[in-house]
């Protein structure tokens, strides 16, 4: 079997134990995935390599030397103030807590696929790709609320700020575009817009699973945290939409398993 489905090369992946594209799956999906036994390996990251990154001079430095970061702020009306509080959060709250998930992602793919995972750069986006938040206005950031169309689109940039701080850094070109396109998908439905060739490779979507479950199932200004059933009840939406392979899934639900069972459906 060949070919490219939900942006993953289809090639030698899809055998016993796994989900083809055309394969029905029922609508209690993680009810009844199981650890699949595979030998299991983990990737781990050097905070004190990407925390240089993130320090309020650096940060400073990266905007003065990237003028499109300053055209993204005059854009949307933001006025540039580093909001070290919130970054240093963020990297000890849900930065951590997504590298875990994709650990644990990773450790439950099929081994042909985990082998495809570009470990570094994922480790290392997982870390950074919030970073942009660092200037988000505060108000939009941890407003209590819903937010706007307006400030929805202005909360959208952060993802290319991101990478526009980094992208004159020594972080490496993979780990710049998992950071850049990680609220992307297969469809391209995303943001920030892609090209036409774009591929949400296994890396990509892992990160961006990783970071979807982390943010529902945290404690947010605006919301209280989702019970591990429910996040994965409204991740697998995405599933059936095409805008996450059913591995990748089946992954995520088995590592969230190995933590809590997840009661039975009704």
């Amino acid at each position: 079997m060949g070919g490219n489905f939900f942006g993953l090369n289809a090639v030698k992946h899809f055998g016993a134990n796994g989900l083809y594209s055309t394969q029905r799956i029922n609508n209690n999906p993680y009810m009844n995935f199981g650890a699949n036994g595979l030998e299991r390996d983990t990737f781990q990251y050097n905070p004190d390599s990407l925390g240089r990154h993130t320090t309020e001079a650096n940060l400073a430095l990266m905007m003065k030397r990237n003028p499109r970061i300053r055209e993204i702020l005059r854009e949307n009306g933001m006025c540039g103030e580093l909001n070290m509080e919130n970054l240093r959060a963020l990297l000890a709250g849900h930065a951590k807590d997504t590298q875990k998930i994709a650990t644990g992602i990773v450790n439950n793919l099929p081994a042909a696929l985990r082998y495809e995972v570009n470990k570094k750069s994922l480790t290392d986006a997982c870390y950074l790709h919030d970073l942009g938040k660092v200037l988000i206005p505060d108000e939009i950031l941890n407003k209590p609320a819903r937010l706007t169309p307006e400030e929805e689109r202005i909360m959208h940039t952060h993802s290319e700020l991101s990478y526009e701080l980094l992208k004159n850094s020594d972080i490496d070109p993979k780990t710049l575009d998992l950071i850049k396109y990680h609220h992307q998908n297969p469809l391209g439905s995303g943001y920030p817009q892609a090209k036409p060739d774009f591929n949400a490779d296994v890396t990509l979507q892992v990160l961006s699973a990783a970071d979807k479950y982390s943010a529902l199932t945290e404690k947010r200004s605006y919301k209280e945290p989702l019970s591990p059933e429910k996040a994965l009840g409204i991740m697998y939406k995405d599933v059936k939409d095409g805008k996450m392979h059913p591995f990748v899934f089946k992954a995520l639900v088995a590592h969230v398993r190995e933590k809590a069972p997840i009661p039975q459906a009704v």
